[in-house]
């Protein structure tokens, strides 16, 4: 597990307002969120409706995924919040290794 992983678990489970073990695979991660997406599913569309949107899930890939159904629903949506919170990641990373601008020009 990279440290990448580790972060994902925890803002995970931060946006999901759940608890996520963070020593976990993504595969691992990718089963408890589709287990989770599945039960929202179920009881509260709303909620997982709002989650994608603050996850930032793109709609329209979101659709075409779904309609090109290779597996089931919960865990399409699984992965496409891993992949986007993962982009999340990385865009951070990529951008915070800044130092090299002079502290007078910092915000």
């Amino acid at each position: 597990m990279n440290e990448n992983e580790s972060t994902l678990a925890s803002e995970l489970s931060n946006k999901l307002e759940i608890d996520l073990p963070e020593k976990r695979s993504l595969e691992e991660l990718k089963v408890l969120l589709s287990g989770y997406i599945s039960h929202l599913m179920s009881s509260n569309p709303d909620k997982l409706v709002s989650i994608l949107s603050r996850v930032d899930v793109s709609e329209k890939t979101l659709k075409a995924n779904l309609q090109n159904q290779e597996e089931n629903a919960s865990s399409i949506m699984a992965q496409m919040i891993i992949d986007r919170q993962l982009e999340k990641i990385k865009t951070r990373e990529r951008y915070r290794s800044n130092n090299d601008i002079a502290e007078d020009e910092k915000w």
